[in-house]
């Protein structure tokens, strides 16, 4: 059985999934400063401007369906009570990947759902796009890439990299101090 993916990493690789795949579709994609619950990314198509919404899943249902969910409430250790459910007034799209890799962009006014949809019937197959990698191997994927043992980037083992820092040393001039104050007396 797979490992649980973080909920932020999952959240992380569905983001660069659509990033992606609009920048595939020809769209310019900008992503917000800090973490949105109405907008994941802003994609912009010639003179149209779209908000997307953007999830995730691996709740796997029957039949090859994921379960995802649309509300938030409150992130972590932060839940006041109230659930902020989907409202497509707030974005333009929806766009979704589950656990085995399968993706939709959904217009936000045909999503049926405030708190939650199943994904992988007829119901939203008109929207189903390119098939993207499974959630879990992206998830692993990354890990290795990024660390190995002791934090050490897979890719540095065995190189001349100096982890300290101190292959910069002297490479470049010191830069020249410039002091912002003005001269005493003046």
């Amino acid at each position: 059985m797979p490992s649980r993916i973080p909920p932020r990493l999952q959240g992380d690789i569905g983001e660069l999934s659509a990033l992606g795949w609009l920048a595939d579709q020809g769209a310019d994609v900008f992503v917000p400063i800090g973490h949105s619950r109405d907008v994941g990314l802003i994609a912009i198509f010639g003179e149209h401007l779209l908000r997307v919404q953007v999830k995730t899943s691996t709740g796997v249902l029957s039949n090859r369906r994921y379960e995802v969910t649309l509300a938030t409430r409150g992130g972590n250790r932060s839940w006041n009570g109230l659930v902020k459910r989907f409202s497509s007034k707030r974005c333009d799209y929806l766009f979704a990947h589950v656990g085995d890799g399968r993706r939709w962009f959904i217009p936000s006014g045909a999503v049926d759902g405030g708190s939650g949809i199943i994904l992988g019937g007829p119901k939203y197959a008109a929207f189903e796009v390119d098939r993207g990698r499974p959630l879990a191997a992206l998830a692993d994927n990354r890990g290795a890439r990024l660390a190995g043992p002791g934090g050490v980037p897979e890719r540095s083992k065995g190189s001349d990299c100096k982890s300290d820092g101190s292959a910069f040393a002297g490479s470049n001039p010191a830069p020249a101090i410039v002091s912002l104050r003005p001269p005493a007396g003046g």
